[in-house]
C-alpha cells in the first residue's frame, strides 16, 4: 500500500503538515523574482556601457601614445637613481654587518675579561674582588664606538637626504604612471582593437547566460509551488489552506492555474505517489536552486561593478592624459637637481665609508690587544702553576736532604760516643781539642728571605686556563 494513501484516499495525518511546510517554503522562494528582474536590468545597462567604450577608448589611446616617449625617459632616470640607492644601501648594510660583527667580537672579549676574576692570592690582602676588565681602560673603546656612531649617523643622514630626493622623484613619476596607466591590463582595456582582451564583452555574455538560467530556475520554482498547491488540494481538508497560502504572491509571478484545478478523482493512487515523490525531491533541491539564483545575482552585481569601474576610468582617462603631459614637463625641469643629488650622495658615502673602514681596523686592534691580555693572564696562571710545582719539588728535595743529614749526624754522634768509651781512658783530653766535640750540624734554608712563596692556585683554575689556551682559535 502506498504510504501516502489511506483507506479514504487521503494522506496520513502528518502528511498535510509536511506539504504545508513545503508550500510555505516554495512561496518564500518565489521572492527570487526580484533577482530575475534585476538581472534583466543589468544586462541592458552592460550592453549600453559596452557601446560607449569604443569611442572613449580610441581618443584616450591617441593621447597615451604621444606621452610614451617622455614616460620612458623618466623611467630610465628613476631606474638609475634607484640603482645608486640600492647599491649604496647594500654596501651600507654590509658595512654595518661587519661593524656589528667586530663590535660583537670585542664585546665578547670584554665579557670574558669581565667574567675572569683575578685570583685573590695574586692580590694584596683585603683588596676587593677584581676582574681583568678592571685593569683595562674602557674609555678608549667608548670613544672609538662614539666616533664610529658619528660616521654611521653621517652616512645615514646622506642616505636619508638621497632617499628624500628619490622619493620625490618616485612620487612625481608615480603620478605620471597613475595618469598614463601604462600597465598591460589597462592597455588591453583601453585598446579598441583588442575586444578579445577586454573583459566587458565576456561580462555581458556571462550576464546574459546568468539571466537566462535565473529565469529558467524561477520557472522551476513556480512549477514546484503549483505542484505543492495541487498536492495539498488533493489532500483531505487541505484545499482551503492551499488557497489561503497561494494568495498574495510576489508581483510578476505567473502560475499555471489549470494544473492545480484537477479534480481529486482524476488522479490515481499511483499518480499521487509519483507526484508526491517528485514534490519531495524538488523540495530537497529548493534551497539549492534559491541559492543558485542569489549567487548568480551576486556575481552579476560584482561584474556590473567592474563594468561601472571601467566606464569611469574610460571617461576620466582623456583628461588624465592631458594632465600627465603637463606634469612630465614640470618633472623634466627638476631632473638636473635629482641627478645632482645622486653625485652628492656617492661622494659623501665614499668619504664616510673610508672613515668607517679605518675605525674598524682600530676596533679590531683593540680586540686583539684585549685578547692578548686575556691570553697572557691564562698563561700567567699556567706559569704560576708551573712555579708552584717547582717550588714544591725544591722543598721536597730540601726535606729529603735534611732527613739524610740528620741521619748522618746521629750515626756520627753514636760512633763518637762509642770511640770515647773504648779509647777515652787511654787518651789524654788535651791530646786533640776536637776529641770531645760533637759532629758538625748542617741546615738548608732559603737564601733570600725577601722572596715570597709562590701563591696557591687551585688545579681547577689552572686547568681552565689550559683549556682556554689550547681551545682558543689561532688568530687569538
Amino acid at each position: 500500500m502506498n504510504p501516502y494513501m489511506t483507506s479514504s484516499s487521503s494522506l496520513p495525518p502528518e502528511q498535510p503538515d509536511t506539504l504545508i511546510t513545503h508550500l510555505l517554503a516554495a512561496k518564500r522562494s518565489l521572492s527570487c523574482i526580484d533577482h530575475v528582474y534585476r538581472a534583466d536590468d543589468l544586462v541592458k545597462k552592460t550592453r549600453q556601457a559596452l557601446e560607449g567604450h569604443t569611442i572613449t577608448a580610441a581618443r584616450t589611446i591617441f593621447l597615451h601614445n604621444g606621452s610614451a616617449a617622455q614616460s620612458n625617459l623618466l623611467d630610465h632616470v628613476l631606474d638609475h637613481t634607484r640603482s645608486i640607492a640600492r647599491d649604496g644601501g647594500s654596501e651600507f648594510q654590509k658595512v654595518i654587518g661587519a661593524l656589528d660583527a667586530a663590535q660583537a667580537r670585542l664585546q665578547h672579549t670584554l665579557d670574558q675579561l669581565r667574567a675572569t676574576k683575578v685570583e685573590s692570592s695574586l692580590r694584596p690582602d683585603g683588596e676587593p674582588s677584581r676582574s681583568l676588565v678592571d685593569f683595562v681602560d674602557e674609555s678608549g673603546v667608548t670613544g672609538l664606538l662614539s666616533t664610529i656612531k658619528e660616521s654611521i649617523d653621517a652616512s645615514g643622514e646622506a642616505r636619508r637626504l638621497y632617499g628624500e630626493s628619490n622619493a620625490a622623484l618616485e612620487d612625481d613619476i608615480s603620478q605620471v604612471r597613475q595618469l598614463l596607466a601604462t600597465d598591460d591590463d589597462r592597455e588591453r582595456l583601453l585598446n579598441p582593437n583588442s575586444n578579445s582582451d577586454s573583459p566587458v564583452p565576456d561580462i555581458l555574455q556571462g550576464m546574459e547566460e546568468h539571466a537566462q538560467d535565473m529565469a529558467d530556475n524561477l520557472e522551476g520554482l513556480v512549477k514546484h509551488f503549483d505542484l505543492c498547491v495541487t498536492a495539498i488540494k488533493h489532500t483531505e481538508g487541505g484545499g482551503a489552506a492551499a488557497q489561503q497560502i497561494a494568495n498574495d504572491l510576489p508581483e510578476g509571478v505567473v502560475r499555471d492555474l489549470a494544473s492545480t484545478e484537477l479534480p481529486l478523482e482524476s488522479m490515481s493512487e499511483e499518480e499521487r505517489a509519483e507526484m508526491l515523490g517528485i514534490l519531495e525531491k524538488d523540495a530537497n533541491e529548493l534551497e539549492e536552486v534559491v541559492m543558485d539564483i542569489k549567487d548568480r545575482s551576486a556575481e552579476m552585481e560584482r561584474n556590473y561593478e567592474r563594468v561601472e569601474l571601467y566606464t569611469e576610468q574610460l571617461v576620466e582617462w582623456h583628461d588624465r592624459k592631458i594632465t600627465a603631459i603637463s606634469l612630465m614637463e614640470a618633472i623634466c625641469e627638476r631632473l638636473p637637481n635629482y641627478i645632482t643629488q645622486s653625485h652628492v650622495f656617492l661622494l659623501r658615502w665614499d668619504e664616510e665609508k673610508a672613515k668607517i673602514a679605518d675605525h674598524m681596523e682600530e676596533l679590531e686592534s683593540l680586540r686583539e690587544f684585549y685578547d692578548g691580555f686575556l691570553s697572557a693572564y691564562d698563561n700567567l696562571i699556567i706559569e704560576i702553576g708551573r712555579r708552584k710545582t717547582t717550588e714544591v719539588r725544591m722543598k721536597k728535595v730540601v726535606q729529603d736532604s735534611m732527613a739524610k743529614m740528620d741521619k748522618l749526624f746521629e750515626e756520627d754522634l753514636a760512633e763518637r760516643d762509642a770511640f770515647r768509651q773504648e779509647q777515652g781512658d787511654f787518651l789524654p783530653v788535651d791530646i786533640w781539642p776536637g776529641l770531645m766535640m760533637p759532629p758538625q750540624r748542617y741546615k738548608i734554608c732559603q737564601e733570600d728571605q725577601g722572596v715570597k712563596s709562590v701563591p696557591d692556585i687551585s688545579a681547577s683554575v689552572i686547568q681552565r686556563s689550559i683549556r682556554r689556551i689550547t681551545g682558543r682559535p689561532p688568530d687569538h
